[in-house]
């Protein structure tokens, strides 16, 4: 039996090293036949290795600029619409998806499978976040039926444990559209009428295993007035078009395909923005009843069932209408059916109705202003007083032991005769009279960052307060408390010029009788 220590023979040809080596065994003598010739000509697979940061941009004017990409990514994500529209505020979804054989590929990394759990966890979170009053609801496709991962409740614990417990099964069989539908169906036909009711695919598959019509459930979600959106993670199916077109009055816009990772997880967070209203049902106003429940702490001692998991716990919020005891808000009180939630909820769901505007980038001439953000004092990049100058020297051949700069010099003191300097000329030693040029570069962004919006300044205004913030700032406003600090804190502009014509005597006097 051969050392444990000899050397591997694997990376070789079959011409050099024979049948046994192709297969990898070990040579007798340690070495192998054609070990020393061809060692160092092949790369196994763990060093061909994909790193997407060695990718870098490099300007014009030859500078690296990776910081200016990695912002235009995050101001890409703020370039949206702002315009104020009617949205369905309170949400009946239901996420479906694919558990099928087609999701252990491996086009996305680590595969489709563990990928897309991992980003249903994520779309959790950011759902609850942005729509805390609304519901939400599990399915998968998985050996041709459709499975419920999780009810629909209004809880995240209790999906994000649902899910990564499925998580760790494996994918089998072929996903059933049909089945997954029917029990979208079912779990949204008694959903009032005041919320929407959607649906949102993650498929994976090129095929669907059904038992019937297919064009038979489409219309009968027509009917039922569900709306149907597909993440695709392959090439795209003639039916999942029609699927999305037909529900979504003939909107294109609501099937897409992710190009890789990082598209796939902008496309799935995407769906927690809710949709325009456009059904005329949805249109006309109603009024909701809800209840804001106050939080009780019980003592020590006294310990009492919630009615929503039957669980002994001592703190709760108890119904406004039959005082039954609930752990979490916000929920629907199990026995009288009421709507609980708290008022922080309400104010954090009408921020879709009014979104916070986009902030326009600062140049140059207008980052005066300011020194460092307003909101978390930041401090901005030094405005640059003059364009830099580049001094160029350029190493000159000498003309006798001088250099043309100095021959130039003499020449014009009447030193240097002029037959020595033809003579040079005639030699072509002396160049042409540049000794020194100066040079201004021109620093842009890139055409990415340009196209991104990126502020060359690093500043952004609000067009409200006209106060300068930074880009993590913007990010945060608009992703998260959707309000603009300077906003809050001061006066709006109308108000503050209206009470500067007061103090300069601008303002109508006030008559005494």
């Amino acid at each position: 039996m051969a050392d444990s220590d000899d050397e591997y023979v694997g990376a070789l040809s079959g011409d050099d090293a024979g049948v046994d080596s192709a297969y990898g065994t070990r040579s007798k003598d340690g070495k192998g036949k054609g070990g020393q010739k061809n060692k160092g000509n092949r790369k196994a697979a763990w060093e061909e290795v994909h790193r997407a940061w060695d990718e870098v941009a490099i300007a014009e004017d030859g500078s690296i600029s990776v910081a200016e990409l990695i912002e235009a990514e995050k101001r890409r994500r703020l370039m949206r619409d702002t315009t104020p529209i009617q949205r369905g505020i309170i949400r009946h979804v239901m996420l479906v998806l694919d558990m099928s054989i087609a999701m252990a590929e491996k086009d996305l990394l680590p595969n489709r499978f563990s990928l897309t759990f991992s980003y249903a966890v994520d779309f959790v979170r950011v759902f609850f976040e942005q729509n805390p009053i609304s519901q939400l609801g599990i399915i998968g496709m998985r050996d041709g039926i459709a499975v419920r991962i999780s009810d629909m409740s209004g809880n995240p614990a209790e999906h994000i444990e649902k899910l990564r417990q499925w998580a760790q099964k494996d994918p089998l069989g072929n996903p059933s559209l049909q089945n997954a539908l029917e029990m979208c169906r079912g779990a949204l036909y008694h959903t009032p009428s005041h919320g929407t009711r959607e649906v949102l695919i993650i498929s994976g598959a090129h095929l669907s295993s059904d038992p019937g019509d297919i064009s038979d459930t489409i219309t009968s979600l027509i009917a039922d007035r569900l709306r149907v959106s597909i993440i695709g993670l392959a090439a795209q199916v003639a039916i999942c078009a029609e699927l999305c077109s037909r529900t979504n009055d003939n909107d294109d816009s609501q099937y897409r395909i992710a190009l890789h990772e990082q598209h796939f997880h902008e496309l799935f967070l995407a769906a927690t923005t809710p949709p325009a209203t456009y059904e005329p049902e949805q249109s006309n106003a109603s009024l909701l009843m809800m209840g804001f429940p106050s939080r009780t702490l019980a003592t020590k001692d006294y310990v009492s069932l919630c009615a929503c998991h039957n669980k002994p716990t001592r703190e709760g919020y108890s119904c406004t209408r039959c005082r039954t005891k609930v752990c979490r808000l916000p929920a629907s009180c199990p026995v009288c059916g009421l709507t609980l939630i708290l008022s922080t909820h309400l104010a954090r769901s009408y921020h879709h109705l009014f979104p916070l505007k986009s902030w326009v980038p600062v140049p140059w001439a207008e980052a005066k202003k300011s020194t460092a953000c307003y909101s978390c004092q930041t401090p901005f990049p030094p405005i640059p007083k003059v364009t830099p100058k580049i001094k160029l020297k350029v190493k000159e051949p000498s003309v006798g032991g001088q250099t043309a700069a100095n021959v130039a010099k003499a020449k014009g003191k009447g030193e240097v005769p002029a037959a020595n300097v033809a003579k040079a000329k005639g030699k072509g030693e002396v160049p042409a009279r540049t000794s020194t040029s100066t040079a201004a570069p021109t620093p842009g962004l890139l055409p990415e960052a340009v196209k991104a919006g990126v502020s060359e300044s690093g500043r952004y205004k609000c067009p409200e307060c006209e106060e300068h913030f930074c880009i993590d700032c913007d990010i945060f406003a608009h992703e998260m408390i959707h309000n603009c600090a300077g906003c809050l804190t001061r006066p709006p502009r109308r108000q503050q010029q209206q009470t500067q014509q007061v103090g300069n005597g601008g303002g109508e006097a006030m008559e005494i009788d």
